[in-house]
């Protein structure tokens, strides 16, 4: 997956005038906000994160610590991100979404938030906002949406579940899941530190249904998954410290 990189500057964040102040805007002074960047009224960004350039960040938006929101990405109002989240180059994050900590959203990715978008009501009239209803999206926490993948509107993401690059999300993805394709299908199952789980006889991938019981290995890590089927999930069986997830 791409990563965001620049060798044009960043300035460190200044500390709000007396107008953000009045609008509630919260920018901690150790985040480095981009000159070209467009920050909104009541916006809080936290401490360590960086903005790039022409990133678009809307009204009442909260952006958490060590975040790093990408050139052109575009973050709606309301929308709520975790710490040390990252949004890669034009990812476009939309009102009514909600990240986890530690989510990877790659270049080009868009949350939609509307299953059933019209631009005009039944009668001809320009739809308002009255006239539509949100369908939220989260992302839990460790997820990595890849570059290019939409995730249609009133779906969560699990943790530390992987979409593949240009896969369509159109139902919700458990804990740990691999998916990508159009619409996006189970492949098979991922550790915490982003490798595919095996199986621990035969070295072959984890299966996308496998039996109740069925128990994994991660090859990198050594981690190992048990599979629950109620609710479709792995649950960790050694947590391991070191690279690439939880202890």
């Amino acid at each position: 997956m791409a990563s965001t990189a620049s060798t044009a500057p960043i300035r460190p964040a200044r500390r709000a005038t007396e107008q953000e102040q009045t609008t509630n805007s919260v920018i901690d002074p150790s985040a480095r906000v981009h000159p070209t960047a467009d920050l909104e009224a009541d916006v809080q960004v936290g401490p360590g994160t960086a903005i790039w350039h022409r990133a678009q960040i809307r009204r009442g938006a909260r952006i958490g610590a060590e975040c790093i929101v990408g050139r052109d990405a575009f973050i709606d109002e309301e929308v709520q991100i975790g710490d040390r989240v990252k949004i890669q180059n034009a990812a476009l994050v939309y009102h009514g979404v909600t990240v986890e900590d530690g989510v990877f959203i790659g270049p080009n990715a868009i949350l939609t938030n509307d299953r059933y978008p019209r631009a005009i009501t039944s009668s001809g009239e320009l739809a308002r906002a009255a006239d539509w209803q949100v369908s939220p999206i989260t992302l839990r926490t460790g997820a990595s949406i890849g570059a290019g993948a939409v995730v249609v509107a009133g779906v969560d993401v699990g943790r530390f579940a992987m979409v593949g690059a240009g896969a369509v999300v159109t139902r919700s993805v458990p804990d740990y899941a691999l998916v990508a394709g159009n619409p996006a299908r189970r492949l098979g199952w991922v550790c915490a530190c982003g490798a595919r789980l095996v199986d621990p006889a035969t070295g072959a991938p984890a299966p996308a249904e496998p039996e109740p019981g069925a128990e994994f290995r991660c090859p990198s890590c050594e981690r190992r998954y048990s599979y629950v089927p109620d609710p479709e999930a792995l649950l960790e069986q050694s947590p391991v410290t070191g690279r690439g997830g939880p202890a």
